[in-house]
């Protein structure tokens, strides 16, 4: 067996089923799940039509590169979404089966395990192995796809007082000379928070100096607030200081988006050179999106319609929930995406037994935040918070967070 499978961690949501292994809800409460980020609201109808209208497809096997109608479509809302000049259908997207494989295989893609830390600007790294920078909290993916690519994860701790921006500036200089790949992810998981160009601009001057690449995950990116205001993306952000792609992608995905997370499509696309090599390790790797899919994705990346309805009812649950539960944690309204990340400290719990008694009391999920990080540099960004998926439709939200609400005044009495 592979060795590098011993040195992975248990998914959150195994962790959640351990803490909860010997708890017996109240059978008067239906259960109420902030728990997984998995979209609820229906699929629209043009896009299951449009699945049974392919389904010819399955009897083709379907090409990795994807079909040209499917890379157009992408190319031209990536074009239209972030204001960029035409982005090449042929050679800078790349259609994927959802986003979460994409980010795997990228690591596998384009971590060099056998690259000399000094062609890296330092001879400070000696023989030690390839570093992938992961924000903390993180989606865990990014830690296995590290691991199991023979790289080593170094995580950069959050600032609540920064709005979770990760603190860049506080790495060695050792890491960074060692460092082949980094992940972002913005609007963040599970911080809702927006890299800003700020952020932005110091990230690519690491990457100029440095030589890695940098992998935006950016599946939440169409869950937001303010209609005028959308969140700046990577390509985005390297078009407005006047760079290109140069060791940068971008991912996203229809899941969120248009509530089709059983569909796994999504794409990734930027850095000609770097998709060029990823399509040749997909087509070893076999993860090519079904036909069937590609078509009907062609009609979700062409209508926004639906994207902005779907933004609108999570705008009114936020603006419902939030208030609410402001009054007993400290919470706010992220920047963007479908959680709030709330800190239960003055609730006198920890985050693990805060969601393990609400579970037992109040038939309500949510995951404890240290779960979705890691200790490092001696301290867990997460531990004290918790995450809430708004993800259902308003009445269970709203009924999910009044019991929130009394759970913790029933503490304070």
């Amino acid at each position: 067996m592979n060795p590098l499978l011993d040195s992975l961690q248990s998914y959150p949501f195994e962790k959640l089923r351990v803490l909860f292994a010997d708890v017996k809800p109240s059978a008067d409460l239906k259960p109420i799940s902030f728990g997984i980020g998995e979209p609820k609201h229906p699929t629209p109808a043009l896009i299951r039509d449009a699945v049974i209208a392919s389904l010819g497809g399955l009897a083709s096997y379907p090409a990795t590169l994807g079909s040209l109608p499917l890379r157009e479509s992408i190319a031209n809302w990536v074009t239209q979404r972030y204001s960029l000049p035409p982005v090449d259908p042929a050679t800078q997207v790349l259609p994927v089966s959802g986003s979460r494989e994409a980010l795997f295989a990228l690591a596998q893609t384009v971590i060099d395990p056998c690259r000399d830390a000094t062609d890296n600007a330092s001879d400070d790294a000696g023989d030690e192995p390839a570093i992938v920078l992961c924000p903390n909290p993180f989606y865990q993916i990014y830690e296995g796809a590290a691991l199991l690519a023979g790289a080593q994860p170094y995580f950069v701790n959050s600032d609540p007082a920064r709005n979770f921006a990760c603190d860049y500036s506080a790495v060695p200089e050792a890491i960074w000379a060692r460092t082949q790949l980094v992940y972002v992810c913005s609007p963040g998981n599970p911080t809702g928070a927006v890299m800003t160009l700020d952020d932005w601009r110091e990230l690519f001057a690491l990457s100029d100096r440095y030589g890695f690449v940098i992998a935006s995950d950016e599946c939440y990116s169409e869950i937001y607030f303010d209609e005028a205001n959308p969140p700046l993306g990577g390509l985005e952000a390297a078009h407005k200081l006047g760079r290109n792609f140069e060791r940068l992608v971008m991912l996203s995905s229809l899941s969120k988006r248009s509530n089709v997370p059983g569909m796994r499509s999504g794409f990734v696309a930027g850095d000609a050179a770097i998709l060029k090599q990823f399509l040749l390790y997909r087509t070893y790797h076999g993860a090519a999106l079904s036909t069937v899919y590609q078509m009907a994705s062609v009609a979700a990346w062409n209508d926004e319609a639906h994207v902005r309805e779907n933004r609108a009812m999570y705008v009114q649950k936020f603006n419902t929930v939030t208030p609410m539960l402001a009054e007993v944690l400290d919470v706010r309204l992220p920047d963007a995406a479908f959680y709030l990340w709330a800190d239960v400290t003055r609730t006198g719990l920890t985050d693990d037994e805060f969601a393990r008694r609400l579970y037992a009391d109040y038939n309500v999920t949510v995951l404890p935040g240290s779960f979705l990080a890691r200790t490092a540099h001696g301290t867990n960004p997460g531990r004290n918070f918790v995450r809430i998926a708004l993800v259902a439709d308003v009445d269970e939200c709203t009924q999910g967070a009044q019991r929130i609400v009394d759970f913790c005044r029933s503490l304070a009495r």
